[in-house]
């Protein structure tokens, strides 16, 4: 997976091996071989690729594009699959997704919606640190 991943986000970057390698701070060959699974990085190196690149280090050392065929997300972005909806509209949140935002039995989401755009899942206390920050930035204007 590493290695098909380091050549995926190089291309997508439209980087040469050269210009990575330097980006990175090693050489062509070494860059080379870690693409070809010739020899593997260390975690120094992996995480500079990581930042380099984008993506997460899981990602970029984990990722299996074969399972989605998408390709790696940039870092912080998320494709947790689909769901289906009941028939009262209910929906089951992926774990996944509810361990990364924590969302615990209880917790209050805003469903926000665009008519051109889709739905959006938005959480109470996120939407009131939002409206917090905007009400505080207009009276700095006034």
């Amino acid at each position: 997976m590493l290695k098909d991943n380091l050549l995926t986000l190089r291309k997508l970057h439209h980087y040469s091996q050269e210009t990575a390698a330097e980006k990175i701070g090693v050489s062509r060959q070494s860059l080379a071989k870690w693409e070809t699974g010739e020899s593997v990085p260390d975690v120094d190196k992996c995480m500079r690729m990581a930042e380099l690149y984008q993506v997460s280090l899981d990602d970029l050392v984990n990722y299996a594009q074969d399972k989605s065929g998408l390709g790696i997300p940039p870092k912080g972005k998320h494709l947790f699959g689909s769901v289906t909806v009941g028939e009262k509209g209910q929906i089951v949140i992926p774990k996944k997704a509810r361990e990364i935002f924590h969302i615990k039995p209880g917790s209050t989401i805003l469903v926000l919606g665009d008519e051109e755009q889709g739905l959006a899942l938005i959480s109470s206390e996120k939407m009131e640190e939002l409206m917090s920050e905007i009400a505080h930035a207009i009276k700095k204007e006034d």
